[in-house]
């Protein structure tokens, strides 16, 4: 068999989520369908944010950007799917894949950083009240935004510069719906135990950091909570950090499931169901966690519809 590398390789091909063609027109509606919602909803998190004075503080102001995150990261992925799903070849040339790799990596990984920092916005607003002011002013939040947004950046450009070293053989046909690395690897004929490694070490690194950073933040929060001699304190403590715990919970679960793992153990349809689960299902569901139970973005919808006079 001749090897091909890189520098020949044209581009591959994307499966998708299924190979049926009954089935790719309903999933080009509900995707569809997905996106929007997820642009919508997160669009109006933001203007409802900026719109209302009272929100502007460093929880809202990192769930903004969380907002902004999740819609850049489902565009990422979502149009080129559903391009696909209408198209006979479900073509990507080697570069978009690259870069697709890149910016995919590159946002998700500042939504983890993001979640971490309204983590440590809730530790403090609970467990240090008297100097939540001084702990988390608007520059100590910017330069967390920053920071967030530059290693994660760093980590995607050296996981694709890593990534385009590899030699690929006669297959270029990905099963997955966009190019994730564990797909990509798999299609290698080059000697993948050394990546392998590397990406495993990266990921415990960048994404093993900020889920423990919330670990830390929510056990020091219990034991904080449970000094409260009150049930009503109690209650009104743990509210704050109910929408926060349940988008961390989706995220977190179903990241770890899918990149904490040996390659031989990478399963195409497990792995694809559990990756449409953080990768557009989170995103679309964040506005309505962070806004069915939140008195406050409540009150910032309503005054960004007074704004623009919607019945």
């Amino acid at each position: 068999m001749e090897t091909k590398n890189h520098s020949s390789t044209s581009g591959f091909i994307l499966l998708g989520l299924s190979a049926n063609p009954q089935l790719q027109k309903p999933l080009f509606g509900i995707f569809l369908l997905m996106y929007l919602v997820t642009v919508l909803g997160n669009v109006l998190i933001i203007l409802a944010i900026r719109c209302d004075s009272r929100l502007h503080t460093p929880m809202y102001f990192f769930l903004s950007n969380l907002s902004f995150m999740d819609i850049c990261f489902t565009t990422v992925i979502v149009p080129k799917m559903l391009a696909n799903l209408q198209s006979e070849t479900k073509f990507i040339s080697y570069v978009g894949c690259l870069v697709q790799m890149y910016f995919f990596m590159a946002l998700a990984n500042t939504d983890s950083y993001l979640l971490a920092s309204m983590a440590i916005d809730r530790l403090v607003a609970i467990c240090n009240p008297f100097h939540y002011d001084v702990v988390m002013n608007p520059r100590r939040c910017l330069l967390m935004l920053l920071g967030s947004c530059t290693i994660s950046h760093l980590h995607s450009l050296f996981r694709v510069v890593l990534m385009s070293h590899l030699s690929f053989c006669a297959s270029h046909v990905i099963k997955h719906f966009f190019c994730d690395t564990q797909p990509v690897l798999k299609l290698s004929c080059s000697d993948t135990s050394s990546s392998q490694i590397v990406v495993m070490t990266e990921t415990l690194a960048v994404i093993v950091t900020p889920f423990l950073c919330i670990l830390f933040s929510y056990l020091r929060i219990i034991i904080t909570v449970l000094r409260i001699p009150s049930a009503a304190g109690k209650w009104k403590a743990f509210s704050t950090c109910g929408s926060h715990l349940t988008v961390v919970a989706l995220f977190y679960g179903s990241v770890i499931y899918v990149y904490f793992r040996p390659l031989s153990m990478y399963s195409v349809v497990k792995d694809r169901v559990a990756t449409v689960m953080y990768t557009v299902v989170t995103p679309m569901l964040n506005p309505f966690i962070y806004s069915l139970r939140n008195k406050d973005m409540k009150r910032g919808l309503r005054k960004l519809r007074d704004t623009v006079h919607l019945p």
